[in-house]
């Protein structure tokens, strides 16, 4: 590793703290920077190229909107972060309304935030009820006045924790000062950890831990994952652009013309469930209406990612989505292809899934009988061409509208008020904490890593407020959405087992 110890270079001095304890924690976060490869670690030495400038203040031609992309100056890559972005949010407002309100709700899936958060509710969260997630934590997040304050613990699985920060710091130039001051923990490994049989008794007091997905049994606070803003790893674009891309992607071929069976393509050896999935492939034995095939990323990379583009996938009449260690980043790409998704009964959810419903959305798919279950699909789907589509094309839809990123950061907005809300105290920066801001994470990246971020950063504030919350679930309306969703699955499994009878009756006459 190249040396990090510019003697020319210091971190900007926070109020209450040394600078030395300053400079020592900024070093710490960009060594994490350097570990998972998004920094180039020559920028802070003696024999650094100069790095260009990559863009000064400037108005957008076709809105003369300002914008106000990064100011990565020559010699002075990641000392201070910019004072001329805007500090509050003023979007444009009808003189008749002088207090803006969102003309839009929010999907549906947002009520979800209220029964994520539930358990703190009647307790409200103490600073050591924050303090007590850190043992699985990689990192911990302050805002305070508009500004992100960064603690990191240890390096997280390739840049999730960096693309994460990097989402928030994009959330706050979507809405300058409108988020409230907060202090939270997260955890970005895939499985939840905060166990809710743990915290039965009256005065259990669960820690509250972000992470990417939870389970039924499980605490953890679901936020919207890192490969939104970019996944370099694999070569996943930003959200934003390929989302385009694979709603272009699945004009290039109409449905009816497209393969008839179910397609799915990854990486087997990360759970036991998937390698049973490769039993379900078609071979010189059996042919369960499946094309499975596995992807070696070690070999895409070498090959140029030609394999894994996303807006070519959309191919096939089904696809198949299927967890992996836990919850997969797979899900939104796959739902978003017109195409019938086919639903292997899943452990784990993220923040969207639970506003789409079975047979609406999605076909679900037994997880203890994966190939009889997906030839039936696929058999009942090519019977049944324009359900097969109406399915696909729901999905799809609500992909594209109710997941585009406008949504994905009022989600963040949302769920972060509403958690700040249940602080009983005033947040405060901790002493080993940083200022992070977009300067300092991406002026000195490099490669994929750059590329992502500049696609991804925002250059202006929203000409919106955030949409409006909808209301929490009262008990009788969430019983009824379970039961619905419950009924949808056991029509779909007796369908099933009357098929798979009538097939044994036919062999035995």
């Amino acid at each position: 590793m190249h040396d990090l110890l510019d003697p020319g270079w210091q971190p900007m001095v926070i109020k209450k703290r040394s600078v030395a304890t300053a400079a020592v924690m900024f070093l710490i976060l960009v060594s994490f920077f350097v570990f998972a490869g998004w920094i180039d670690a020559s920028v802070f030495s003696h024999t650094s190229t100069q790095k260009p400038l990559i863009l000064s203040r400037e108005k957008s031609k076709s809105t003369q909107k300002q914008e106000f992309p990064l100011k990565c100056t020559r010699g002075n890559l990641t000392k201070t972060c910019p004072r001329d972005y805007p500090t509050s949010h003023k979007p444009s407002t009808n003189p008749d309304r002088p207090v803006p309100i969102s003309d839009k709700t929010c999907p549906s899936f947002f009520r979800w935030i209220h029964e994520d958060l539930r358990h703190w509710k009647g307790t409200g969260i103490t600073r050591d009820m924050v303090e007590g997630a850190r043992r699985t934590a990689h990192f911990r997040l302050v805002i305070v006045d508009g500004k992100a304050y960064v603690e990191m613990y240890r390096p997280s699985i390739q840049s999730r924790a960096m693309f994460t920060l990097w989402g928030i710091l994009q959330l706050l130039r979507w809405y300058p000062g409108r988020l409230p001051d907060l202090d939270l923990m997260f955890d970005c490994d895939d499985r939840p950890v905060v166990q809710a049989k743990d915290f039965h008794h009256p005065n259990a007091r669960p820690p509250p831990l972000f992470r990417y997905c939870s389970d039924g049994w499980s605490l953890d606070i679901v936020f919207p994952d890192w490969s939104f803003w970019g996944w370099a790893e694999t070569n996943i674009r930003p959200w934003g652009g390929l989302l385009e891309d694979i709603k272009e992607g699945n004009k290039r071929t109409k449905w009816m013309d497209r393969v008839p069976y179910a397609y799915w393509r990854g990486n087997p050896n990360v759970a036991p469930t998937r390698k049973d999935l490769l039993k379900c492939n078609v071979s010189d034995k059996d042919d369960w209406n499946t094309r499975l095939y596995i992807q070696d990323w070690v070999q895409e990379s070498k090959k140029g990612y030609k394999q894994s583009n996303l807006e070519s996938q959309c191919t096939h009449r089904y696809k198949i989505y299927i967890e992996g260690w836990a919850w997969s980043v797979s899900e939104k790409y796959i739902l978003a292809c017109d195409s019938m998704t086919l639903l292997i009964t899943p452990r784990y959810y993220d923040f969207f899934i639970r506003g789409m419903a079975p047979l609406h959305h999605y076909w679900p798919i037994r997880g203890n009988t994966k190939c009889t279950s997906l030839k039936f699909a696929v058999q009942w789907g090519n019977n049944h061409t324009l359900k097969a589509q109406a399915i696909g094309k729901a999905a799809s839809k609500f992909i594209q509208e109710d997941l585009k990123m406008d949504n994905v950061y009022d989600y963040m907005f949302h769920l972060l008020n509403e958690y700040a809300k249940l602080l009983k105290f005033t947040p405060t920066i901790p002493p080993g904490a940083v200022e992070l801001c977009s300067e300092i994470m991406a002026c000195p990246a490099n490669g994929t890593w750059e590329k992502f971020m500049g696609e991804s950063m925002v250059k202006s504030p929203s000409d919106s407020i955030p949409c409006t919350m909808p209301p929490p679930y009262d008990p009788s309306s969430l019983q009824d959405l379970i039961e619905k969703s419950n009924w949808s699955r056991k029509q779909v499994e007796t369908w099933e087992n009357e098929y798979w009878q009538s097939q044994n009756n036919k062999l035995k006459h």
